[in-house]
C-alpha cells in the first residue's frame, strides 16, 4: 500500500475500497495467527507500516472488533485470541435449539411453519450457488442469516434468540471455515439440500443433513483455528 493509494483526497469510493484493504489484511494476519493475543493495534504504526492515512485504520479496527476479532478497552484494541474452550459445548447447543426448530415442522397446529419464508431464503441460496461469492469470513453472517430463518420460520422466537446468542458467541471463531472456495460451495449445498428436504417433509433425513452439516463446519473450524494458534506458538508470539 502506497501514500499515492491512500484515499485522502479521492472520491468516497476510493476511501472505501482503502479501508476494506486495510480490513482485509489485517483480518488475514488476525486469523493467521501473525500476532500474539492481547497485543496492542496502534492505529499510527499500522498506517506508517501500511502507508495509509489513520481514518481507514481506524474504521478497519472497528469493523474487526464488530468482527470479534480484537476487542478494546480505554487504552485501545487488542488482539482477541480464539476461545476453543466451549466451542464444542456450544456446538452441540446450536445443534439442539436448530433440530427443535426443524421438529416444529411436525407440529402445524402448535408451529404455523412458514414455508414461504425458508423457500424465500432458499431462492436466495440458489442465486449463490449460481454465482458463488469469493471465500470470506463475511460469509458466516450468510450462513448465520440461514440457520436463523430456518429457526425463525418454526414460529418461536424464544428459540430463535436462544439461537442468535449462540451465534454471536462462536461467529469469531467460526469465521476461519469460509476462507476456501470449497467450504463456500459446500455450504451452499448442504443449505439448500437441509431446505428442500424440509419443504418436502422429510425430517428425519433433514434433521440428519442438518447435524452433519453443522458438525462438518465444526470440524473445519476447529482445525483451522488451531493451526492459527500453533503458528502463534511456532513464532513465537504465544
Amino acid at each position: 500500500m502506497t501514500a499515492a493509494a491512500d484515499g485522502r483526497t479521492s472520491t468516497g469510493r476510493t476511501k472505501r475500497s482503502r479501508t476494506d484493504a486495510v480490513y482485509e489484511h489485517l483480518r488475514e494476519q488476525l486469523m493467521s495467527g501473525r500476532y500474539a493475543p492481547r497485543t496492542r493495534l496502534r492505529e499510527d504504526a499500522i498506517a506508517h507500516e501500511l502507508q495509509v492515512s489513520r481514518t481507514p485504520v481506524r474504521t478497519a479496527l472497528f469493523m474487526l472488533r464488530a468482527d470479534g476479532l480484537i476487542d478494546n478497552d480505554e487504552y485501545g484494541y487488542r488482539v482477541v485470541m480464539p476461545d476453543l474452550h466451549h466451542l464444542t459445548e456450544l456446538y452441540e447447543l446450536r445443534v439442539t435449539i436448530e433440530m427443535r426448530g426443524v421438529q416444529r415442522t411436525t407440529e402445524r397446529e402448535l408451529a404455523g411453519y412458514d414455508f414461504a419464508m425458508l423457500n424465500a431464503e432458499l431462492d436466495r441460496w440458489r442465486d449463490l450457488q449460481q454465482a458463488p461469492p469469493s471465500p470470506t469470513p463475511q460469509f458466516v453472517m450468510d450462513d448465520e442469516r440461514f440457520h436463523v430463518t430456518l429457526c425463525r420460520a418454526a414460529g418461536n422466537e424464544a428459540l430463535v434468540e436462544a439461537l442468535e446468542s449462540v451465534n454471536h458467541r462462536i461467529r469469531a471463531v467460526r469465521m476461519y471455515d469460509y476462507v476456501t472456495e470449497d467450504r463456500i460451495t459446500a455450504t451452499i449445498d448442504e443449505h439448500l439440500a437441509i431446505g428442500d428436504l424440509i419443504v418436502a417433509g422429510h425430517l428425519e433425513q433433514a434433521k440428519t443433513a442438518l447435524g452433519e452439516h453443522i458438525g462438518d463446519s465444526m470440524d473445519t473450524v476447529m482445525e483451522r483455528a488451531t493451526r492459527a494458534i500453533t503458528n502463534m506458538v511456532t513464532r513465537g508470539v504465544l
